[in-house]
């Protein structure tokens, strides 16, 4: 074994191992495997053309230099980015902890109480501090959601309003440049007409539906909203408010005084700034709405026993489910930055949050009062953390720049600037010292803040928050690290044992890539700083870009999309505009197979299209008839074909290229959602098979962990056509010459994580990443092999294999009164995560192996389900009291005096001997969805609910 060649620790399977994989699924070498399953007319005939293999060593030695290329400013440019400090328990026990960044969406919740309970708190924080009676478990970041906000309460304007055709929306012009910029991205296709201007000025028209401020400004300005919003009320008119989570620990919260949702981003509590992302954004809103929130909401309900247990509430809203009729196509959250966020409250509680806002505060009347002893004027009459002076911006910036300091210069004669956790009495004295040499005056040195506020005493908070007893805890190092890993036990994560969810490529996350994220120089720098500033990031976006490029076999790439939903909608906005160009913009139809991600149709709808769904044939495959009757009947108004590939059915269907130039020959765009590029990569690509645009999702393919659901990141790759749409951003320069407006608040979206994708690409090289590909399709036809005769597949190719996913059919068991959701819960007990449940065809489970697992692992798991098929064969419909409906079992459960089943305790929790090394407790029964549902609850327990139950 080469120590040093990564490919050899990134890929389970061994030399030694492919005698008998081989043997088993009959074949005589991985090239003939290869040969059965992709269509010879798609096959790569040249090389891809990328850099060869780095080791780990090389890697962290080049990332690191690299990373001294980024010049560490201090900065104050704020507009929503400000540098915090994470606390090093959080840092060490999270977001370095596999424990935490390798779990999956919590959708499997009983073995997944832990990061429930993390994103319940974060919730409740997010409910006390914003004054609303709801919040979601976060979104991506802070334009998103107010985007969000704007689509929201469009939807309901009917509902509540009866304003059918009121489509304005009105925008503060203090609203975040990069907020406007998405708005405007969205508002366009779904009709809604913006319009900026100065809210005191507003008119209170009936034309309006909403409307949307920003709290404080953008330049700091506190203004009370209590007039606007008691106003727009009396018009029918909704309000949302985009607010700095910080500053609410201090001002008036927007829930007080009315307003119907309150948006914002949680970077300040904790999260590294890593060049824009990826930070967790929050959305609040009243409970009246609990149905049209976007994104997931964790709910409080009971397990079969009674017990309290969490689950994700209201599933019935996601896009999967209501397709072409859901308003948003949110998928991805930021689960895993969530969790840090609500955890830097439990850690501070309401009395260290309370003072480090009143430290930035001061530090910022501090910094105000002494510039105007130098006989500076600043402008704003209330602020926060935020100032704005009016100078000779042209002769202050180079001065500051030499001293390594970034303001935001609003024009050539104000500067604004915002001051954080991380700004000491040292950097006031620095940003002096800078204003003195600009207007040759000389200053003295600054001691100890001032005990002051320019916070106006009717916009002061009043009300408590945090007082749940988890925010009143654990405020030292040692119990909150027991308090973290008492959740991190409650939760399985890759770190104890494969999770073979179909499509979502649940590989490894290498600490080798994980590792640059805690480096201070890509952490710390400002999405908006002097590119020059970020050298290293650039060389990084770019190579990565490249690299990209070349593996999709397209002209170009972006990564400004921050999920893999987000690049849908980028990928179909390019295509928009790209009709636009050519004075097609009646093309508007969008052709999606019945088999798509549940996500493309809401994209399309988003993006302004019209869905035609297509059928698929017996095989699983699209039915070619159906389509073109449909590309025939819609030809003139044809915009874009979506299709996954291989198949969500895990399947290379051979008639991919004559789908393809139908599309083409018609007038439209092909899509290629690349949800499984893990099939691919090496071995064909998105532009051979004919596609115009595929969207990469880069926390699967390439190694971004999905950390309970996020961060993610969906880069779109475009042929030489779509380059010139490819979306921009108003503050930094990226994108196409014609490009499309924001699609994510920063200018390359969650460039911190991307460091992890680079790196994946880079160690492995390309014949690493061949490889990887070789073997995520040998490991998932070895599965199919070894279950052969216990479960059927569903799909296969035409040569009788599957790609790197197969769907197993789980329908006739029903016959012995077991439904596929009991085969999942019982694989709990078994110690692994069951496969994707009922997706895409109900009572089916979609297996992927990766190639990241061992055969050891591989057999463990086929063990466990060649066992689970003997239990369904001893089932009787009549008889329901068996380990299949009763599973899980909990440790409470096995240890009980009172045992009450017909079958064993060695038979429920050990039921093979390797379960009894790596034994792991699914910490509540089976839950129970309905009652929470009927009794939603989504934020902690007060203190007087624990008093109460103490007390009963």
């Amino acid at each position: 074994m080469k120590t040093d060649v990564f490919a050899s620790r990134h890929i389970g399977i061994k030399e030694k191992d492919l005698e008998h994989m081989l043997k088993t699924i009959g074949t005589e070498n991985v090239d003939q495997l290869i040969y059965e399953t992709i269509p010879d007319d798609i096959r790569l005939k040249q090389p891809l053309g990328l850099d060869k293999a780095m080791s780990e060593h090389k890697f962290l030695a080049h990332i690191q230099e690299l990373s001294e290329k980024n010049q560490l400013f201090r900065t104050y440019i704020g507009l929503g980015y400000h540098e915090s400090l994470t606390p090093s328990v959080i840092k060490r026990n999270i977001l370095e902890n596999p424990g935490w960044y390798t779990a999956y969406t919590p959708y499997q919740a009983e073995i997944a109480q832990g990061r429930l309970e993390a994103l319940l708190n974060f919730q409740t924080v997010i409910s006390d501090l914003t004054g609303m009676e709801l919040a979601n478990a976060s979104l991506l970041d802070e334009s998103t959601a107010a985007a969000e906000a704007m689509t929201m309460l469009f939807e309901v304007r009917s509902r509540e309003q009866k304003k059918n055709n009121t489509v304005k929306f009105f925008v503060s012009h203090e609203i975040l440049p990069q907020t406007l910029d998405l708005l405007e991205t969205r508002a366009t296709p779904l009709g809604i007409e913006l319009v900026v201007g100065n809210h005191e000025d507003f008119d209170y028209s009936p034309e309006f539906y909403g409307a949307i401020l920003q709290y404080p400004g953008k330049y700091g300005q506190v203004t009370d909203l209590t007039g606007f919003v008691s106003k727009a009320k009396e018009n029918e008119i909704k309000v949302a408010v985009a607010a700095d989570i910080l500053s609410l620990v201090l001002l008036t919260p927007p829930g007080e005084i009315g307003v119907d949702v309150v948006v914002g981003t949680t970077q300040r509590f904790g999260i590294p700034l890593g060049y824009g992302g990826p930070h967790a954004a929050f959305f609040a809103t009243k409970e009246a709405y609990k149905r049209n929130i976007p994104g997931r909401i964790i709910g409080v309900t009971k397990d079969i026993d009674g017990k309290p247990a969490l689950r994700m509430a209201l599933q019935t809203r996601e896009q999967h489910i209501k397709r072409d009729k859901a308003t948003s196509n949110i998928c991805t959250a930021q689960v895993l930055l969530a969790v840090m966020a609500g955890m830097y409250a439990v850690y501070h509680g309401p009395d260290g949050l309370k003072y480090i806002a009143t430290k930035v505060h001061r530090t910022g009347v501090t910094l105000a009062n002494e510039l105007e002893k130098l006989g500076l004027y600043q402008m704003n009459t209330a602020y926060f953390d935020t100032i704005c002076i009016k100078t000779d911006t042209a002769n202050l910036r180079p001065i500051a720049e030499k001293n390594g300091v970034n303001f935001w210069y609003i024009d050539e004669g104000t500067v604004s600037i915002s001051v954080n956790e991380a700004t000491s009495i040292n950097d006031i004295n620095q940003i002096l010292e800078v204003f003195g040499e600009a207007l040759s005056k000389e200053k003295s040195a600054v001691e100890h803040l001032l005990e002051e506020t320019a916070i106006p005493t009717n916009l002061q908070r009043t009300s408590s928050f945090l007082t749940n007893t988890v925010f009143n805890s654990y405020h030292s190092e040692t119990e909150l690290m027991r308090y973290i890993k008492k959740l991190e036990r409650k939760d399985l994560s890759l770190n104890h044992s494969m999770i073979s969810l179909g499509s979502c490529t649940m590989k490894l996350n290498a600490a080798s890539e994980m590792l640059p994220l805690s480096m201070p120089r890509w952490a710390n720098i400002h999405p908006f700083v002097p590119i020059e500033q970020a050298k290293g990031y650039q060389i990084v976006l770019k190579e990565l870009e490249k690299d990209l490029t070349k593996i999709t076999g397209f002209a170009a790439t972006s990564l400004q999309p921050n999920s893999g939903a987000q690049g849908e909608y980028a990928g179909l906005m390019a295509i928009r505009a790209y009709h636009e160009s050519n004075g097609e913009d009646h093309r508007n139809i969008c052709l999606i197979p019945s088999s798509a991600h549940g996500t493309n149709p809401a994209s399309a709808v988003m993006a302004g299209m019209k869905v035609v769904v297509t059928k698929t044939d017996e095989k699983g495959n699209i039915d070619v008839a159906d389509l073109e009757e449909k590309v025939e009947k819609h030809a003139q108004n044809l915009a874009a074909l979506m299709v996954t590939y291989p198949s969500t059915h895990g399947v290379f269907e051979s008639s991919i290229k004559h789908i393809t130039q139908l599309i083409h020959d018609h007038g439209g765009q092909v899509y290629m959602d690349g949800a499984n590029m893990n099939a691919q990569v090496g071995l064909t690509n998105p532009a051979t098979i004919g596609a115009d645009v595929c969207h990469l999702n880069l926390h699967k393919t390439f190694a971004i962990p999905h950390g309970g659901g996020g961060p993610g990141v969906g880069p779109i790759c475009v042929a030489e056509q779509l380059v010139p749409f490819l979306p921009g951003n108003p503050i930094i320069k990226t994108g196409g010459e014609k490009g499309i407006k924001a699609i994510s608040a920063a200018p390359w979206g969650s460039s911190l994580v991307c460091l992890i994708s680079y790196g994946y690409i880079k160690m492995l090289g390309e014949s690493g990443l061949k490889k990887s590909t070789e073997m995520a399709i040998l490991n998932a036809n070895y599965i199919k092999n070894r279950l052969s005769g216990k479960f059927d597949v569903l799909y296969t190719g035409e040569r009788g294999r599957a790609a790197h996913e197969m769907i197993i059919d789980c329908r006739p068991f029903k016959e012995n009164g077991i439904e596929v959701t009991d085969i999942a819960k019982r694989l709990m007990d078994y110690g692994f995560h069951a496969p994707t449940l009922s997706f895409p065809v109900a009572g089916t489970l979609m297996i992927e192996p990766t190639e990241s697992e061992s055969l050891a692992e591989l057999d463990r798991f086929c063990d466990a389900m060649i066992s689970i098929r003997k239990e369904i064969d001893a089932a009787d419909a009549n008889e329901p009291n068996n380990v299949l409906k009763n599973a899980p079992h909990t440790l409470e459960m096995a240890t009980c005096d009172d045992w009450q089943f017909p079958y064993s305790r060695n038979t429920a929790a050990f039921p093979l001997p390797y379960v009894m090394e790596n034994k792991f407790w699914p910490s509540v029964r089976r839950v129970d969805d309905a009652y929470g549902d009927r009794n939603l609850m989504c934020t902690c327990a007060p203190m007087e609910a624990y008093a109460e139950e103490m007390e009963s």
